[in-house]
């Protein structure tokens, strides 16, 4: 019993640890006060400035639009090499999925400073353009993650079985495949829509003058000085993701309970 007590206020203990910080940014979002270290009554007021900054709400624009572009690119992407990958032989595919491994364990910061440098070698302006490559280049691999473990347990005899029928590898493809496939095609798709979302060191490496994501234009507010309107900022982005992050969880939970498991 005593035991059990320890281990729940352990992770009591470092679930405040995690969390204080962000609930007392979003308390501070609605401070009527400039001042951090004091309250001073209720406010919506820099929700209402947040969105009528023009440098703010340009930079939503970019973060939604590179977001939503590399996430659809990157899901196509990932989910044709994850049926590759799949269907190669057994020496073969551990080599690749190794490769596939390297992007999602490699530091931030030496993938940002390695694009960077192919664009500057290949003569690329750096800005929008090579900020959505670089979106679509990191979250690659993490689509085919997601989408490799629904494809494991597919029956392997279900697409030979429709050609068998006399469907087209195509129409195998589209009406066999997919439908089993699809919950870590979703899954895949939120994943990278979310990083995409967060991410702020590949961007700074890989953006160009005028082109900015929330990270980036967070970054350079704070540099500035403390501006409520980053409480208020970071307080919307956070519940983003984690409204997605629950719809992830949420898609999970029911495929397991309509599989059985």
């Amino acid at each position: 019993m005593v035991e059990k007590s320890i281990k729940k206020f352990y992770i009591f203990l470092v679930f405040l640890f995690l969390y204080a910080p962000i609930l007392v940014l979003i308390i501070f979002s609605f401070n009527n006060s400039r001042l951090q270290g004091s309250w001073e009554g209720f406010t919506l007021n820099w929700y209402r400035e947040l969105f009528k900054s023009r440098e703010i709400m340009k930079s939503l624009y970019y973060t939604l639009s590179i977001a939503t572009l590399s996430s659809i690119i990157v899901t196509i992407i990932g989910t044709l090499s994850a049926i590759g990958i799949y269907n190669m032989k057994s020496f073969r595919k551990k080599i690749i999925l190794n490769i596939n491994y390297l992007p999602v364990l490699n530091p931030d910061i030496v993938t940002g400073i390695s694009l960077m440098t192919l664009f500057i070698f290949l003569k690329i302006r750096l800005g929008y353009t090579t900020m959505l490559l670089s979106h679509i280049t990191f979250n690659i691999p993490y689509v085919i993650l997601a989408v490799l473990p629904k494809l494991k347990q597919m029956p392997k005899d279900m697409p030979e079985a429709a050609m068998d029928l006399g469907a087209t590898p195509f129409y195998a493809f589209r009406k066999v495949i997919l439908p089993e496939i699809s919950s870590g095609i979703v899954t895949g798709a939120l994943i990278a829509f979310t990083l995409s979302i967060d991410d702020f060191v590949i961007s700074f490496f890989t953006t160009g003058s005028g082109v900015s994501n929330l990270s980036i234009t967070i970054y350079s507010m704070a540099r500035r000085g403390i501006d409520p309107k980053i409480n208020a900022l970071s307080t919307l982005m956070f519940v983003s993701v984690l409204i997605l992050m629950i719809i992830i969880n949420k898609r999970s939970s029911n495929k397991l309970k309509r599989e059985g498991v």
